[in-house]
């Protein structure tokens, strides 16, 4: 077996990269990782990150971003009072074990808060 990767960057495109910006920085609170001047990383975990690259045009298209916490009505409850709509609020999926909410960023993406109900979740090397 290979050694894992050290970390994860998902990219994303978007053509308003102020808005995105204040979406992630202001209202979900992600810590900004590296200032690109174009692109711009924020750290979601220890070792994962997800970027967005100003392009004109951009759309988002199949793309779910999933954040997996064990506090999804706290950030419903948090994202809510700052204004930012749901458009699911925090239901239990018996299909996929889990328990999870949607909304969109302001390029349109949508985004999850979910929960794992399955014991075998996360699985770990070794």
């Amino acid at each position: 077996m290979t050694t894992p990767f050290a970390q994860q960057v998902t990219f994303l495109y978007t053509a308003d990269l102020a808005a995105t910006s204040h979406f992630y920085e202001a209202l979900l609170g992600l810590p900004l990782a590296l200032d690109q001047g174009a692109c711009r990383i924020y750290q979601v975990s220890a070792d994962g990150f997800l970027g967005f690259c100003k392009r004109e045009g951009a759309t988002p298209s199949g793309v779910i971003v999933t954040f997996v916490t064990q506090d999804v009505d706290g950030w419903y409850e948090r994202l809510s009072a700052r204004g930012v709509p749901f458009e699911k609020a925090p239901t239990f999926n018996p299909l996929y074990n889990i328990y999870h909410c949607f909304l969109r960023d302001p390029n349109g993406y949508l985004l999850e808060i979910q929960r794992f109900h399955d014991p075998a979740w996360p699985h770990k090397p070794g």
